[in-house]
């Protein structure tokens, strides 16, 4: 996993970013590079504590989202800084949409809109077919969009890391615990260990 110093020190470099240019402590060799989408779905307090959950996932945004007319408003969501090699594009889209209520209808304009935020759009295909396979298996209407990104607002503070800084609140224990628990069984190798405070 990549540290809070590597981040804090990521070169741009279009759709991914690489981590470790030699000039903060890891050696060009070890070159991360990372990818970033956006997921929206239910309470991002939520999404935030699932994708925080997987290996290969280096950060997680936690604020609102917003895309292209209709979806020009902005809705809950996170945006997560991901290393390809170990988890990739359509796994974190699969876990997605198994962990909030895809199939619900929404308005574009929700506070709660379900989608998969791209930032390049050499990520469309595979997050369209993750939405489609999603269906197919469930044999249901799956009503999550996949929409350009286009601009993010961090929530306050006191809100991020919701479930990191006090997994024994009440809504903690009765809407994050049930996922959590659903990743370690169902994608236990990508899932990170548990850890009891």
């Amino acid at each position: 996993m990549v540290s809070q110093a590597s981040i804090d020190t990521t070169i741009a470099t279009g759709a991914e970013e690489v981590v470790g240019n030699g000039n903060d402590g890891i050696p060009p060799a070890c070159e991360v590079k990372v990818a970033k989408l956006g997921f929206g779905g239910g309470c991002h307090w939520c999404t935030e504590g699932v994708f925080q959950a997987l290996r290969g996932v280096v950060q997680v945004e936690q604020g609102f989202v917003q895309s292209d007319a209709p979806a020009d408003t902005w809705a809950e969501g996170v945006i997560v800084t991901f290393d390809p090699s170990t988890i990739g594009l359509a796994t974190l889209s699969e876990v997605h949409l198994r962990t909030h209520s895809a199939t619900r209808v929404r308005s574009p304009r929700s506070k709660y809109r379900s989608a998969i935020y791209i930032f390049e759009d050499s990520q469309r295909h595979e997050a369209d077919l993750a939405v489609a396979g999603f269906a197919d298996e469930s044999g249901k209407a799956v009503r999550t969009v996949v929409l350009p990104f286009r601009s993010f607002r961090p929530s306050d503070e006191r809100y991020r890391n919701y479930y990191r800084t006090n997994p024994s609140r009440p809504f903690c224990r009765r809407y994050i615990d049930p996922k959590l628990d659903y990743i370690r069984r169902y994608y236990s190798e990508v899932a990170l260990p548990e850890v009891r405070t």
